[in-house]
């Protein structure tokens, strides 16, 4: 529903994104690193706009999508059912539909977004594009003869699990599980869990819905936000979203979008991946479909700032790595992960390479690129330095000497080795390595966790180097790390006493189980990409072949159990979309490995020239600059 964002051809002049909230008096913010052209927008409540019935809301320009809203207040709301968009896979839903609405105003909870009245109607297809083809929309032809019942069963449940808002797919819920009497929050869409899916869709030929995601997601980051009358900084993405439908009387209902920031979910963790898969997906967006309107937009430059703002915040910090608290990231709840966790460091690193190729390069933008660059490098060093383990490295912790004072110290982190746990010594093989998951003070944590790796792969964060030990390490531990389900989420569980300490005796985190390592079919695309990324077809393709044999039968749940993920999980949901989804991206990027080397980065070389070392004014002795040029392959 591009009428939520872009609003023009009316007889009155609005800024470039509308927020109207019933509750709030004034909504402002500001973006840091613009100077000198930093400005205050200001967005006043009780907005309202009388249009008439010519007035129109128009779309910008896109392959994917374009419509016009026609204003009309006599018109009721009529929404579309999941089960209505699209009818088989290779099948392109028309880009171009007129939807009509009578205003754009608010419900009464200021995090509400809604549309009143909006009504389906007969789809168009987009004159700007012949024959109403869309992009990728060859390549999911060419699929028809080729795919498996596996397959077909999978893009039908994918189907039936998208969310439609006004008429219109905004995303997929997270499992849709016709049995399931207590879904809590799985009925959601979360950021999260949607990227699979719009990967899945884009692949397939269908930007529509991975467009309006990011129109309405980037809508909510707005809204105003608030756990016991504090609100966090702004700029902050929604965990999920769940579309509701509210009745006004007399026949006549609204639908709104009811966002989370956190204020719902267990433990009350605010979602600080949710911005940078946001960031990802929008340009993996413009990437697929060849639409890059959408990311250089100013209400999308806005928002990129805006989370970017959050992420490069002076601190308390004298590292470069992003401080966080427990539970907000997948692993969502206590895990032991706060601190600096590999998973939210790596997908910081590939958000900001995301958004140093699709912010607009001006004087407004100028410091804050600067900050990005500077971050970039200081970064890398600090993971490629810090976090890096193998079989020499662990020697050299296990021989650290402690409480080292000086400039020059080797143990800066004074780490005791009497840390380095004792399945670390025999389980580490001769010419594999990893990044540890996290880093604080006195303090290594040596677990092995799956996303944080493969992203620190993906984005090359770690250096070429490494990211061969990392599936060397993988393909060396395939029966822990994959086993008869891929992958582990971490390895190993922590059991025991240490189970008690760190999770707080969490029921659902019990050894080899959900996030204490459990198995999770989810993290399948992103080992895909790693390996077409390192030229390992065959480690993906195995993989891939594991999974096709259980997740049909077992009825695609979220994640098994056991140290070989064997057993289907004790509290797992069945039908989780984004197992679901990330089987399919997989398949589809096999069959189509140039399309996925579009997601992932190589070396920067670039960044390897910016020292962030002020080797005159400090007294460091090694430059993050010299040390990762010398650990490049030639």
């Amino acid at each position: 529903m591009n009428n939520l964002v872009s609003l023009c051809n009316s007889t009155m002049k609005l800024p470039s994104r509308v927020l109207t909230l019933r509750n709030a008096s004034v909504v402002e913010f500001r973006h840091l690193y613009n100077t000198p052209c930093d400005q205050k927008l200001t967005f006043k409540s009780k907005a309202s706009f009388s249009f008439n019935q010519n007035s129109q809301f128009h779309a910008f320009p896109s392959p994917f999508l374009a419509f016009q809203g026609v204003i009309n207040n006599t018109q009721k709301l009529i929404c579309l059912t999941s089960s209505s968009f699209g009818l088989h896979s290779t099948v392109s839903r028309p880009y171009g539909v007129p939807v009509e609405a009578s205003a754009v105003e608010t419900d009464k909870n200021p995090e509400r977004l809604c549309v009143k009245n909006c009504n389906n109607a007969k789809p168009q297809e987009d004159e700007n594009i012949v024959g109403g083809e869309v992009p990728g929309a060859e390549y999911g032809n060419s699929r028809a003869s080729l795919e498996s019942e596996i397959d077909k069963e999978a893009w039908s449940l994918l189907r039936d699990a998208v969310v439609t808002y006004c008429g219109f797919p905004v995303g997929t819920v997270a499992s849709n599980d016709p049995g399931d009497k207590h879904p809590l929050n799985y009925d959601q869409v979360f950021i999260r869990d949607f990227v699979p899916s719009a990967l899945a869709f884009l692949l397939g030929g269908e930007g529509e819905i991975v467009r309006n995601f990011l129109l309405h997601t980037l809508q909510l980051q707005s809204t105003e936000k608030t756990v016991d009358c504090y609100s966090p900084g702004q700029g902050l993405m929604p965990v999920s979203f769940k579309v509701r439908t509210v009745p006004l009387g007399d026949n006549k209902f609204e639908e709104v979008i009811d966002p989370d920031f956190g204020g719902s979910a267990i433990g009350r963790v605010a979602p600080v991946d949710s911005g940078l898969w946001w960031i990802i997906l929008l340009r993996a967006y413009g990437k697929i479909s060849g639409d890059y309107t959408l990311q250089e937009r100013e209400d999308f430059q806005t928002g990129i700032k805006m989370i970017l703002n959050l992420c490069l915040a002076d601190g308390f910090d004298m590292f470069p790595s992003l401080l966080v608290t427990d539970g907000s990231c997948m692993i969502d709840r206590k895990m032991g992960v706060h601190s600096h966790p590999l998973e939210i460091q790596a997908l910081t690193y590939a958000a900001l390479r995301c958004s140093r190729e699709m912010l607009t390069v001006n004087e407004c933008s100028k410091n804050l690129m600067t900050a990005i660059n500077n971050r970039l490098s200081a970064l890398s060093f600090h993971i490629r330095e810090y976090y890096w383990v193998d079989l020499k490295k662990t020697n050299e912790i296990y021989r650290y000497k402690t409480e080292e004072y000086s400039m020059d110290a080797t143990n800066k982190f004074n780490i005791y080795p009497e840390q380095i746990p004792p399945w670390l010594i025999d389980w580490i093989p001769e010419d594999g390595g990893y990044l540890i998951g996290n880093l604080q003070p006195a303090h290594m944590d040596f677990r092995f966790f799956t996303l944080g790796n493969l992203w620190s792969l993906i984005s090359s964060l770690a250096t070429p180097k490494q990211n061969e030990a990392i599936l060397k390490l993988i393909e060396a531990k395939w029966d822990d790390i994959v086993g008869h389900m891929p992958l582990k989420i971490c390895y190993p569980a922590l059991e025991n006493e240490e189970w008690r300490i760190v999770t707080g005796s969490d029921p659902k985190n019990t050894p080899w189980s959900f996030h204490n390592g459990g198995s999770w079919p989810a993290l399948l695309w992103q080992f895909t990409l790693a390996c077409i990324k390192m030229g390992k077809i065959e480690l993906a393709q195995k993989a891939v072949g594991l999974a096709e044999k259980k997740l049909s039968v077992d009825r695609w749940p979220e994640y098994y159990d056991t140290p070989s993920g064997k057993f289907v999980g004790k509290q797992s949901r069945i039908y989780q979309t984004w197992a679901i989804a990330g089987f399919l991206t997989s398949r589809m990027m096999l069959e189509k490995p140039d399309m996925a080397s579009l997601l992932f980065w190589e070396e920067d070389n670039e960044l390897l020239e910016n020292c962030v070392c002020a080797l005159t004014k400090g007294g460091r002795k090694i430059c993050s600059r010299d040390v990762a040029k010398s650990q490049i392959l030639v």
